[in-house]
Parts: structure tokens; sequence; C-alpha cells
């Protein structure tokens, strides 16, 4: 029999636009023969089922259901396409945990920690996670420029704590630029992290749960025709992303390890992308996301390409991971 997948999409964030993208692809993959489709907008001001006509049906929260016609739907499962919140920092989780409904994507705690970068980055130092230097900063803290480049140096850059597709960061190469920097941050999140910068090679690793194994994917070199792999590189060609990565087979060896180290010292499940630079041979992690993209620029689904996986099968594979929990 059928399984209906609600493929949630939109969110709350920047990442809408890019989340909306990545849920079509979705719907547009996966196999009819198995599953039954749902394009669900989630908004601030309205969650619909969108149908073939663009008709848009309300979602009733209560159960996660629809009703078309007087056909009332529930969901076998969900997959989650929603970057940034609140799909990627726990609250989709924790409300389809309480209703009992598999989703594609890590755990609820999993979420909330790994889209906080000062969390994420304190919770793996530990266990020897290489990463850069950091400087943290909240909303209304009184600045000491001098005290942030003392600990991270120049250039460094400045990141909202809490936000994905490169919104809120900037490069900063002198002490009179902070200011701008932490404007375009705190737009994003009223928490800021500042890191040393890592000049060395940047590479993206997937690692995904596939038939039952945590399985890393072939590597992606990143090389932005920018200062740095911003949003105009990530989604609008303005990079070069190569796969297989151009490594070393030490360099490979070790980033390999460290990103699968990640996943499961984090106790990871569904997909996710770690992003590391290479500094002295060593990889340096940077932060992971667990919403990757799955639009037909996006890294992961090249990297599955790479590896034999089809869209339709990685896609598949998802579903069926998590239906089994």
């Amino acid at each position: 029999m059928k399984k209906n997948v609600a493929i949630i999409m939109g969110g709350f964030s920047s990442e809408f636009e890019i989340s909306l993208k990545s849920g079509q692809v979705v719907y547009e993959t996966l196999d009819r023969s198995k599953y039954n489709p749902y394009r669900i907008h989630i908004f601030k001001d309205k969650w619909v089922y969108v149908d073939e006509s663009d008709n848009e049906y309300p979602v009733d929260k209560n159960d996660f259901s629809i009703s078309v016609n007087g056909l009332k739907t529930n969901f076998d499962c969900v997959f989650n396409a929603i970057h940034g919140t609140p799909g990627e920092d726990g609250f989709m989780q924790g409300y389809l945990e309480l209703l009992e409904i598999p989703q594609t994507s890590c755990n609820m705690y999993q979420a909330a920690l790994t889209f906080n970068k000062r969390d994420c980055l304190s919770s793996l130092k530990p266990y020897g996670i290489k990463t850069a230097e950091s400087y943290y900063v909240n909303l209304g803290d009184v600045i000491d420029e001098d005290a942030i480049i003392a600990k991270v140096g120049l250039p460094c850059f400045v990141k909202a704590n809490k936000a994905g597709s490169s919104f809120g960061i900037s490069k900063v190469y002198k002490k009179e630029e902070f200011k701008k920097a932490l404007e375009v941050a705190f737009k994003e999140d009223d928490e800021v992290i500042i890191e040393s910068f890592l000049d060395g090679v940047e590479v993206s690793v997937g690692v995904i749960m596939y038939k039952g194994e945590v399985t890393v994917l072939p590597i992606t070199e990143i090389v932005s025709n920018n200062d740095f792999f911003d949003y105009q590189a990530k989604y609008l060609g303005q990079s070069q992303e190569i796969t297989p990565a151009r490594l070393t087979d030490e360099q490979e060896e070790k980033v390999r390890t460290a990103a699968k180290k990640v996943y499961e010292v984090l106790k990871m499940k569904g997909f996710s992308r770690s992003e590391f630079i290479f500094k002295d041979g060593e990889p340096h992690f940077l932060e992971i996301n667990t919403i990757p993209g799955m639009t037909k620029a996006s890294i992961l689904p090249q990297q599955a390409a790479a590896a034999g996986i089809s869209l339709v099968d990685l896609f598949g594979n998802a579903i069926e991971e998590c239906l089994k929990t």
C-alpha cells in the first residue's frame, strides 16, 4: 500500500525560497508507485497543502492532516525540506514527535544543537574535532574590537549564530568593518559568532544514513569565485564545486573520518552535510547542515550521484529509514 508523504517546505527564515525549490525537487522525484507525495507549505501566516493546480487547503495542526472535498488525509511520514526555522532548529521535529509522525531529518535535540553553531562547536571540541578560533557576541553587548582581534586575528568571519545559506555572514579585514558586519549578522540572529580565517582548501562532506549504515558520500571541493562561499557562490553559480575533491589520500581519509565522527558523536540520522577547511594538513570543522539543499544545484545530490545513488533512491531511502523508527 502506498504511503502518504507530506513534503514540508518554506519556513520562517531568509532561506524559505531555497526550501521551496528543494521541496519541489523532492515532490517531482519521489516514486509514485510507492508514495503519494503532498506539498505542504509552512509559513508564519499559513500552513497549507498545495495541489497540482496550486489550490491551497489548510493543514489541521491538531493532527497534521488535510481535508480536500470532505476527504481527510493523514500522513505516514514527513519529508522535511525546510531550511532554517522551524524545520532545521528542532521545532517541527518536536511537534511531529508529539504526534508520533516519523520524519526524515534528525531528532529535535540534535536539530536544535546543530543549528546553534556555538553550542555545536562546544559539544564537538572534547572529541578532538578541530575548529577555528572563535569569539562570541550577543545583541546589546559592548563590542571590544581589540579583544576580538587579539582572539581571532584578521581577517575573520562574523556570522549569525543561527542562520544558513550564508545569510548574516561577512568577512572582516579591518577593525573599522566590525560595526557593519555585526549589523548584518544581527539582522538574522541576536547571537553572533566571530571566527578566525582559515586559509586552505574548503570541502563539503555529505554523511547520510543509507540502507541502515552511516555512509560518507564523495567529498566536494568548494572553489568560490568570490571572497568566500557566500550566497551568490552557493546558489547563483559563482563557485566551482568539484566532486570528488582534489585531495591527497591522507587528506581524504582524515576528513572522511572527521565527518563520520561528527555524525556519530552528535547521534545524527537522516541527511547531513559538514563543512571543513584544511589548515596545516588537518581538517577544521566549520558547521553541519541537517537539512541540506536538494535543488538541482545543491551539493549533496551531486555527491549522491557521484556515489551512484539516484535522487529517486536517495529520497526513497530517507523515507524508508524514517519509517523504521
